[in-house]
């Protein structure tokens, strides 16, 4: 083997694997290079489509969080083993539909500029005093909010809200006092919607509807769990509904369509471009957006055969399919333009982005918007914890701590060796009599704050605390019974898991946001780390507390766009050249059997590897077959499985538990993950376990280990980027070993190419609301 200690990466000549299958690339800015719904599949993808036996190919994980949330085997573009067949819909005739009445463009200019002048100056009546949570939402979204607070609150039960509206919302009152801390409650366990039984004769009715469609069975349980126990009748009067089930691809579901409807079907059927949008919209929220611009969703409908695609845009919002967004539209319309003087041009109005959105993730942003604003507005503002701060062990530290005492929100921001500082304002909170608690993204940050503030019970993981396994429990108005909440690893909340959190809180309850803007962004939809940091609206405080060591030298530089040369005397950094994917993994599988563990005395097991994708010649799955064969061989009698196998439980969507196998039986799967034991039903195992040795950089993000070797196979340079880089790099504590087959693609991935822009509304929106004590 060769090893380099504190060679530049990127330096080092390498081949390109010969037949290497070229990475996928996620379109950063949307689905714009969608292909067309009347390209008829070919070669091995007609083959997938009409038996449902072919497996599709899985493209390497780049700026893509969807791939990783769940280690899914397909990406949002590949089909599902047993997809429909793809089909025209062009071939049959279309639809006559009756030509509504419109406005005029002038009238309806007007129109729209009257509306929105009576919004902003509702909006600004409204800014005059402290924003309670959800007190902005309307219409659907106020009704969703009042019904998750009267069922939290125990007022009503949930089996109300199907039939008849939802109830005000209550204000919220304030978290008691710490004297009394209340029991926690049970927590009620919930399936999943996908995992919960559906009725035997909803299946067989939805088998049946997609035999008569030509789809494969297959498909039949995943459609009833998500269409619910009317999906028969849904499918047979809309097949285009079958575009919901999670891997079926439009010309799946126009093949689909032709069979069951014939010539009643065609491109321009309302049924069909509604149900495009949503899959449009659908489709960007696993690239991280929570909205598109109007004219990428418009484009995209055009490639799919959709003659008139602003028409389609606006049927889909007449259906709800979609809502309507407009950003900068207060911009110039807040009084009355004034009239240009003789002679002079009249000004051009900026022009207005229009966005369309999913309702779920605007119920979301708008509730985080407000939740975070009420808690600016609501915590005591002259708190004295100075003598805590001058307690502090870093000037850092007694920034957070003094910054804290005086706004109810505040951003911090930093990287490995910052996580110190969250833990002694947690340390200084509670010796104040404060109910203080730390949440972070995984098993493994717990155990570390946990430590670094000396007290076992002063972390939880976020999962845990938002189901009640892990905390303090809730108050008598169903609010989490803190005072303060310090949220570390922030870049991975998404929004609908951060507007849950925060309507968790009660008013009075101190919030810190603290992570690492580097590191790569949260599997789900949004960047509400991102969006609370480039909006200025609370406090926001920098660590100076550098990363130390070789390791740190190194991550610091790839931070801001360079990889230097850095000084490893102790073999910290070693670079391991390799010309094609098939050395990649034998040196991957040498460096974790041998070399690690005779240099450094870390065993296999505390030796974590990381590549960029499932998929190709050295992707997770290569890799894991590699190392359990190495490190734990076996039968896989358990689906695949040992005992002593390293593995990857995924319980939910963007949520990586690293595990142990330790049996199974009848009841299923049992796990190891972090200490606590864990059972997979035998239903679930195939979805949601993996071979852990290797994992992709979304996976790992938020965990740290001994060692890790970073594989980068010359296939892999499409899928890089600087959070990536600086994600898998910054994995290992003591020792980081790159598998380098990218050439000078390292490099520039590192300086030319940043994180992937994801299309929200949370910073307009938090721009907009009363923020008195923002940072300037």
């Amino acid at each position: 083997m060769t090893a380099l200690p504190g060679e530049t990466p990127g330096t080092v000549g390498t081949d390109t694997p010969e037949g290497a299958e070229p990475p996928a690339v996620t379109d950063a800015e949307g689905p714009a290079h969608t292909e067309a719904p009347d390209a008829e599949p070919q070669g091995a993808e007609a083959s997938a489509d009409a038996t449902g036996t072919a497996e599709a190919e899985e493209p390497v994980d780049s700026e893509q969080p969807a791939a990783d949330s769940s280690d899914a085997e397909a990406s949002a573009e590949d089909p599902p083993a047993g997809a429909a067949p793809s089909g025209d819909a062009s071939t049959g005739q279309e639809a006559d539909a009756p030509v509504a009445a419109a406005l005029s463009e002038a009238q309806a200019e007007l129109a729209a500029q009257r509306e929105l002048r009576e919004k902003i100056a509702k909006r600004k009546a409204e800014k005059e005093g402290p924003v309670a949570a959800g007190t902005k939402l309307s219409g659907t979204a106020a009704d969703l909010l009042a019904a998750v607070r009267a069922v939290e609150s125990g007022e009503k039960a949930g089996t109300e809200f199907f039939d008849s509206p939802a109830a005000a919302p209550a204000p919220r009152r304030p978290a008691p006092a710490p004297a009394g801390q209340p029991q926690r409650p049970a927590p009620a366990p919930t399936a999943p919607a996908a995992d919960r039984a559906a009725p035997p004769e909803a299946v067989d009715a939805v088998r049946a509807v997609l035999t008569e469609g030509g789809a494969p069975e297959a498909l039949a349980r995943p459609a009833t769990a998500t269409l619910g126990e009317q999906a028969a009748e849904l499918l047979r009067a809309d097949p285009w509904q079958l575009l919901a089930v999670p891997g079926v691809r439009p010309e799946q579901a126009d093949g689909f369509a032709r069979a069951l409807l014939g010539s009643a079907c065609g491109p321009d059927d309302g049924r069909r471009t509604a149900a495009l949008v949503g899959w449009l919209l659908e489709r960007a929220a696993l690239q991280g957006h929570t909205a598109l611009d109007a004219e990428a969703v418009r484009a995209a409908l055009a490639e799919r055969a959709v003659s008139d695609p602003e028409e389609a845009v606006r049927n889909a919002v007449e259906e709800g399919v979609a809502l309507v967004f407009q950003e900068g539209a207060e911009a110039g319309f807040d009084d009355e333009p004034e009239a240009p003087a003789e002679g002079e041009e009249p000004e051009t109005p900026e022009p207005v982005q229009v966005l369309l959105g999913l309702d779920r993730y605007a119920l979301a942003e708008e509730s985080l918007a407000d939740g975070l604003a009420r808690l600016m507005n609501a915590c005591e503002k002259g708190a004295d914890w100075a003598e805590a701060a001058a307690a502090a062990p870093s000037p850092s530290a007694a920034e957070l701590i003094r910054t804290t005492a005086t706004a109810g929100l505040v951003a911090h921001s930093g990287g490995e060796a910052a996580r110190a500082e969250p833990a002694a304002l947690i340390a200084a909170a509670r010796g104040l009599g404060l109910r203080a608690l730390g949440a972070t993204h995984s098993e493994d940050g717990r155990r570390r704050l946990a430590d670094a503030v000396g007290s076992p019970d002063a972390a939880v993981t976020l999962a845990g605390l938002l189901s009640g396994t892990e905390g303090p429990g809730r108050d008598e108005d169903g609010a989490l019974a803190l005072d303060l909440l310090v949220v570390l690893d922030a870049p991975q909340l998404d929004v609908e898991g951060a507007a849950v959190l925060v309507e968790a809180l009660a008013d009075g309850v101190r919030l810190v946001l603290s992570g690492d803007p580097g590191v790569l962004g949260s599997a789900g939809a949004g960047r509400v780390f991102a969006d609370v940091l480039a909006a200025r609206a609370c406090p926001q405080v920098v660590s100076r507390t550098p990363d130390p060591g070789p390791i740190g030298e190194l991550v610091s530089g790839i931070g801001i766009g360079e990889l230097t040369q850095v000084e490893a005397p102790g073999k910290e950094v070693v670079i391991v050249p390799v010309r094609d994917a098939g050395e990649a993994v034998h040196r991957t599988v040498q460096l974790v059997a041998d070399s690690v563990p005779r240099a450094f005395s870390i065993p296999a097991t505390e030796t974590q590897v990381i590549t960029v994708g499932h998929g190709g010649a050295a992707g997770t799955r290569v890799l894991n077959e590699a190392l359990k064969q190495r490190l734990n061989p076996g039968p896989g009698r358990f689906g695949g499985f040992d005992p002593g196998d390293r593995v990857i439980h995924v319980p939910a969507p963007g949520r990586a538990v690293p595990g142990v196998v330790r049996s199974a039986d009848a009841e299923g799967l049992h796990l190891e993950c972090g200490g606590v034991p864990v059972v997979v039903p035998q239903e679930r195992v195939e979805s949601a376990v993996r071979h852990g040795w290797a994992l992709s950089a979304h996976q790992a993000a938020g965990m740290r280990w001994p060692a890790a070797v970073v594989v980068l196979p010359g296939d892999a340079a499409a899928g890089l980027s600087r959070p990536w880089v600086y994600t898998a790099f910054g994995r290992g504590e003591r020792h980081l070993s790159v598998v380098h087959g990218v050439d000078q693609a390292l490099p520039h991935a590192v300086a030319q190419i940043p994180a992937q822009e994801r299309t929200t509304r949370l910073r307009p929106l938090l721009e907009a609301l009363p923020t008195p004590d923002a940072a300037s």
